[in-house]
């Protein structure tokens, strides 16, 4: 299934949401030179990343070593606070950063509306930590680099689950050569992503050997408890036009 938009209008453009889509794009295709058919170089992704190995080994850190993943003393490298930000920022492929920046757009928005820009960002941010968190906590001798902004993402989605439960998001499905598009209660879309990450996750830690292809499910376990939890904290505006559509 794949969001395309969500019934509910914003009150003011979102100008974090699309500053955020922006700094992501350019930070793929600029800084980690990226392409549309090639991935980032990966002594790039090893350098600003974030390992969980170099938490649970105080003092180590890893650099890449040709195809391969080097950890010990050794110095140079960026600090943990800074990974902790650039890795949110970053993106292993052109599918990687379209997908979630679609997830970005379509949800966002409303989410910041609801908020304010200060708080958008400080709530985006905050469901980034989280996301890296919990993943550290499951996998934390795991020295691969965990990039991406789904984990933030995936705050914005456990923010707007409670926010706008009943508003509908028009949604392309796709199985095999059959294609279709419904729209569906964003409730019923988020609860069926939710519980695919719960089921990779799970599926990742019970089969040996099995990395699930490359996806820290568990940071997006993560930023979307963060969102749920810490919502409220920060969502006070009201959305007439959601009120009087689902009235």
């Amino acid at each position: 299934m794949f969001p395309l938009k969500d019934n509910i209008p914003t009150t003011r453009f979102p100008i974090v949401t699309v500053a955020l889509i922006v700094i992501n794009t350019l930070v793929y295709f600029v800084l980690q030179r990226g392409g549309i058919l090639s991935a980032p170089p990966d002594s790039g992704v090893i350098d600003y990343g974030w390992i969980p190995y170099e938490i649970s080994h105080s003092g180590q850190q890893c650099v890449a070593q040709g195809q391969n993943i080097a950890c010990g003393d050794i110095s140079g490298q960026p600090s943990l606070l800074v990974t902790a930000f650039t890795s949110m920022f970053m993106h292993g492929s052109i599918v990687h950063l379209g997908g979630n920046m679609l997830f970005l757009w379509i949800f966002g928005n409303n989410v910041e509306d609801s908020m304010g820009r200060i708080k958008f960002i400080i709530f985006y941010l905050l469901g980034g930590l989280a996301a890296l968190a919990l993943q550290t906590v499951v996998d934390p001798n795991s020295a691969v680099p965990t990039i991406g902004a789904s984990g933030a993402i995936a705050a914005v989605l456990g923010g707007y689950i409670l926010l706008y439960p009943r508003a509908r998001v028009l949604t392309a499905v796709i199985i095999i050569l059959f294609f279709t598009l419904i729209e569906i209660p964003a409730m019923w879309f988020l609860v069926i992503w939710f519980g695919e990450q719960l089921l990779l996750g799970a599926l990742g830690l019970t089969t040996p050997g099995n990395s699930g292809g490359g996806v820290a499910y568990f940071a997006h376990i993560g930023g979307f408890a963060f969102g749920l939890l810490a919502i409220r904290a920060f969502a006070h505006r009201r959305n007439d036009t959601y009120a009087a559509t689902t009235a």
